[in-house]
């Protein structure tokens, strides 16, 4: 029996259930590259360039099991899976389930239209801890609090243990297979220098991103984790997404390297794993309220008087807000994909709430510009930032982005390192230039206005502004 391996968003070897339940027999991976069937979702350029490189380490992964990775490109997956089957004489179909709202209804109608056309058909959670419908309240309803959320599935069984990459028997003849460089994925115009210097793309990249740092930051979590200027976080997002390695796999690689060390290795442990619990969140809300892409969670907010300022918008997306560490985050983000935490909080709660600016353009900016462009992921934090989503924080606490700063970059290392027109600035004024004494800047090199722009707010009268807007939806 000859079974086509559908891949998407699990590009690995190891740890997939659709592929080892296809191990019985002839094996056909394939990945079929059809962005419009995503709708208003389709991978953004940042997005599209890991994907290539993804999928040629998938490739390699597959040729080193005696098989190989096929491409094709189409419209329609149903046809080209169809097509396929046709062509190698398959007679099942597997993959790993996806969860976001327009490809679980695309999904839906592929299944029922391959069963009708005579073949077998199933699919796998090889994405998730746990399947969003299988949580539920006392009542039976959704979650829209984590802690609770995250302390039910902590009731129940741990994780089975990740599942090792099975061996696989090739067909006599392989179909036709489509170039990776056909898919044009790459941009045309190659800005990604930075991210190639930042990021190692595949399963080989997302374990030894995980050893790195269960060797180098497991310890400090706690100290590091809000640090923007250290590496103190995983950096696994981008390989979550595409799948080049699994939850089960962090699950227990973490737990085997806290067992036998100090007795704080315990909270260590919890503080990380809940990580990957807000994850399982995000895709349990996404699910539940496939509307929360577009729209408040909260109804009310609907409501918000939100401002219209392009000009505003463009600045804050080209870090050029005059306010250090939010443009640190956003150049940061625009030069290597992605963009610390605790900054994507500050810059966050900056555009909807300094600028009030509705929170459905910074999604949309950092879905087209983040390697780790999650639906269900940046839906949840910027609903959160926004206060109009679940569990969020409340729209009256606003980020002050200088304080903000002085706490988590202190000596404005960060800040140096992706604003560096503020290199020379001294530590008492890299936070807050605008109020620097005219001998320190011109010491600096810096003409405020020219060299580094001036605050296109007050925050002080932001925050003033912002909390009588919030009046509005509670009136």
């Amino acid at each position: 029996m000859t079974t086509i391996v559908w891949f998407r968003q699990d590009l690995r070897v190891a740890d997939n259930p659709a592929l080892t339940a296809a191990r019985d027999g002839p094996v056909i991976p394939v990945f079929v590259f059809a962005p419009n069937e995503d709708g208003a979702w389709a991978p953004g350029g940042a997005s599209r360039w890991w994907l290539h490189h993804s999928l040629a380490r998938l490739k390699e992964a597959l040729e080193g099991l005696g098989s190989t990775l096929c491409l094709r490109t189409s419209d329609d997956s149903l046809r080209a899976l169809l097509a396929l089957a046709q062509e190698c004489g398959a007679t099942r179909i597997v993959w790993n389930r996806r969860y976001e709202p327009a490809i679980i209804a695309r999904d839906q109608r592929i299944k029922t239209a391959l069963r009708q056309a005579g073949l077998q058909v199933d699919s796998y959670n090889g994405s998730l801890l746990h399947e969003p419908w299988n949580i539920q309240t006392k009542s039976g309803g959704p979650f829209q609090v984590f802690t609770p959320f995250w302390r039910h599935c902590l009731s129940l069984p741990d994780p089975m243990e990740p599942l090792a990459a099975p061996s696989l028997i090739a067909p006599d003849r392989w179909p036709f297979c489509a170039t990776l460089e056909s898919l044009d994925l790459l941009p045309h115009i190659d800005w990604a220098g930075g991210m190639r210097a930042a990021w190692t793309p595949g399963s080989i990249g997302a374990h030894e991103s995980l050893q790195r740092f269960l060797a180098a930051a497991f310890e400090d979590y706690g100290a590091l984790r809000d640090r923007p200027a250290v590496r103190g976080t995983s950096r696994l997002s981008p390989h979550l997404h595409f799948g080049e390695i699994s939850p089960r796999e962090i699950w227990h690689a973490t737990r085997q390297f806290a067992q036998g060390r100090d007795a704080n290795n315990a909270w260590r442990q919890s503080q990380f794993l809940a990580e990957v619990g807000w994850r399982e969140f995000a895709h349990h809300l996404l699910y539940h309220f496939p509307q929360t892409p577009t729209a408040p969670l909260r109804s009310n907010f609907a409501r918000f008087p939100w401002a219209s300022n392009e000009a505003a918008l463009a600045a804050w997306t080209r870090g050029l807000t005059g306010y250090p560490i939010v443009d640190a985050g956003m150049r940061q983000l625009w030069q290597t994909g992605w963009m610390h935490n605790r900054v994507r909080m500050i810059a966050a709660s900056f555009l909807v709430k300094d600028l009030l600016t509705d929170w459905t353009h910074g999604a949309r900016w950092f879905w087209d510009t983040l390697v780790d462009a999650d639906l269900a992921s940046n839906t949840l934090g910027w609903q959160w930032v926004a206060g109009c989503g679940a569990d969020a924080a409340p729209f009256f606490r606003i980020f002050n982005p200088t304080t903000q700063a002085s706490k988590f970059d202190p000596v404005g290392a960060y800040i140096r390192r992706w604003v560096p027109e503020l290199l020379r600035l001294p530590d008492d004024w890299i936070h807050r230039p605008w109020d620097a004494p005219s001998g320190v800047l011109a010491t600096a090199g810096i003409r405020l206005g020219t060299d580094y722009p001036q605050r296109i707010v007050d925050h002080d009268v932001a925050r003033k502004a912002a909390l009588e807007a919030l009046a509005v939806v509670k009136n």
